[in-house]
């Protein structure tokens, strides 16, 4: 009859398995039984949990309420009003000096006389039948001034008036009368009539010379004398 021989190491091992199998079948199987048990590691609802109990509230051994001050009102500023900023021009360019202005050249020619006579001396056949204005131009030297030009403007009764002549048609006044034919009788008017010397061009030689006429039939005839005098 042959010896038994000795288990082996892998017997051994092989044995261990099946116990440790067998345990933990049995351990399922408790829990299956009985899931309340201590040893389930997870009971039905969860593992159980400790209410933590909370700890009393102290207050500090001394609270004394601290004094507030009580708050000033003050009063509310008003609002100012700010103006918007404005533009200051500036330039680079220096200023330019303003010319003085110049002195308007003096006419060359005045009215050395205005006066009011009786028109028989020059037409003694029209008497008060007659107005009119006439005279004589003459240079600085007293000599007559041929061919001069003189308007006489305005108006007359409300009427205006536009007329020009040249000196040296009407000899009666002298070599270098002139004469305007106002109306058939005297007339009265203040200075809304004027005679003045003026060039070819029209450009003025003498300053207006502002007439005012009479319905006096001794003064129906307005004599102007004009001079060079430069």
């Amino acid at each position: 009859m042959r010896a038994q021989s000795p288990l082996g190491l892998w017997d051994i091992l092989t044995l261990g398995v099946l116990a440790l199998t067998a345990c933990i079948a049995g351990y399922f199987a408790l829990i299956f039984i009985n899931p309340n048990s201590s040893l389930n590691l997870l009971p039905p609802g969860g593992p159980p949990t400790s209410t933590p109990t909370p700890a009393p509230a102290t207050l500090p051994p001394t609270w004394t309420a601290s004094p507030t001050l009580e708050a000033t009102p003050t009063s509310t500023l008003v609002p100012t009003w700010t103006p918007l900023p404005t533009n200051t021009p500036f330039s680079l360019v220096p200023p330019t000096r303003t010319p003085k202005p110049t002195s308007t050249p003096k006419a060359p020619f005045t009215a050395i006389s205005v006066q009011q006579v009786d028109s028989t001396i020059i037409h003694p056949d029209l008497a008060c039948n007659w107005a009119g204005i006439g005279g004589t131009v003459v240079d600085a030297n007293n000599s007559p001034v041929i061919g001069a030009v003189v308007v006489l403007r305005g108006s007359l009764n409300g009427k205006l008036v536009d007329l020009t002549t040249v000196t040296g048609i009407n000899k009666e006044y002298g070599p270098s009368g002139f004469e305007f034919v106002i109306g058939n009788a005297p007339v009265a008017s203040n200075k809304t009539l004027y005679v003045q010397l003026v060039d070819l061009s029209g450009l003025p030689l003498s300053d207006k010379v502002e007439i005012v006429t009479s319905a006096d039939c001794t003064k129906n005839l307005v004599l102007v004398k004009f001079k060079k005098t430069r």
